[in-house]
């Protein structure tokens, strides 16, 4: 049985979408989301000028997955200036920190070897990092120490609304969602983050002319990351993904315009409109 948690959030400008300052009220670890556009106010608070790990995350238009990248940093601060001037995909960042300054180079060359190992077994975001983070070698008391940490970070950062490490795992089967029609098999399951199609689901090849061009769009673009892969007569996911909404993954698989409510039964024939919204 999980525990409850104690997560204190303060707005140092008094504004909820600019920077906050996170942390579990018992944890010395500390994480401080900035949007890009505050970062000279950030820069004005004494938080970032620490030894860290950060994550960089963008959502460009034309991608499917939001993106991400892992660093680590000795003065958080002064690599988020260079990384300012260098990459253009970032919209948010991320940092984490300790509050009573524990962490060493040692510690985040660890974290930031773990954060994008367990972020890559997410698979929900694309990692932007040019070369993969290796490991430093620690003692095994020191590690478990800084996987005590990670249990925050991972906390932490999906408190915040980026859950970077969270893992989609199947539900017990009379959870699972089906959308069927034609050559169509696509199995799911409504989340918190939308709805979720998994790995191995099959969808029709071919868009109907109900279909519109948002849903010509959206298959295309899936299928240059190569999230869908032409399987003979059906295009197959090659991994689990995750649509803003119902409707968008029904209209994905059967490749026709489709109202998702309707279109994703429960094993028990009935919808997940009248599970969720009439029930």
């Amino acid at each position: 049985m999980s525990l409850g948690k104690t997560i204190q959030i303060f707005i140092p400008d008094g504004n909820p979408r600019s920077v906050k300052i996170t942390d579990i009220t018992s944890r010395t670890v500390q994480a401080i989301l900035l949007p890009r556009s505050k970062l000279d106010y950030a820069a004005s608070r004494n938080e970032l000028n620490n030894v860290g790990v950060y994550f960089l995350i963008g959502n460009p238009d034309d991608e499917t997955q939001p993106l991400l990248y892992v660093g680590e940093a000795k003065d958080c601060l002064f690599r988020l200036r260079q990384q300012n001037k260098d990459k253009d995909f970032w919209n948010a960042a991320l940092v984490i920190v300790s509050k009573t300054q524990f962490f060493t180079k040692t510690h985040i060359k660890f974290l930031e070897w773990y954060c994008y190992s367990e972020s890559e077994k997410a698979g929900r975001y694309r990692l932007e990092n040019p070369t993969v983070p290796t490991k430093t070698f620690v003692s095994e008391s020191m590690e478990a120490d800084l996987l005590d940490n990670f249990d925050t970070i991972k906390v932490l950062v999906s408190t915040l609304g980026y859950p970077i490490f969270d893992q989609i795992k199947k539900p017990e089967k009379k959870e699972i969602l089906i959308c069927k029609g034609k050559e169509a098999y696509a199995e799911g399951e409504y989340t918190e983050d939308g709805l979720v199609v998994f790995a191995e689901s099959k969808c029709n090849l071919k868009e109907t002319r109900t279909a519109g061009s948002w849903v010509v769009g959206m298959r295309k673009k899936l299928i240059k990351a190569r999230i869908l892969i032409q399987d003979g007569n059906v295009y197959k996911f090659t991994a689990d993904h995750i649509f803003s909404s119902p409707t968008a993954a029904a209209t994905t698989v059967l490749a026709r315009s489709a109202n998702g409510w309707r279109e994703w039964k429960y094993t028990n024939s009935k919808t997940l409109d009248e599970v969720k919204r009439q029930g």
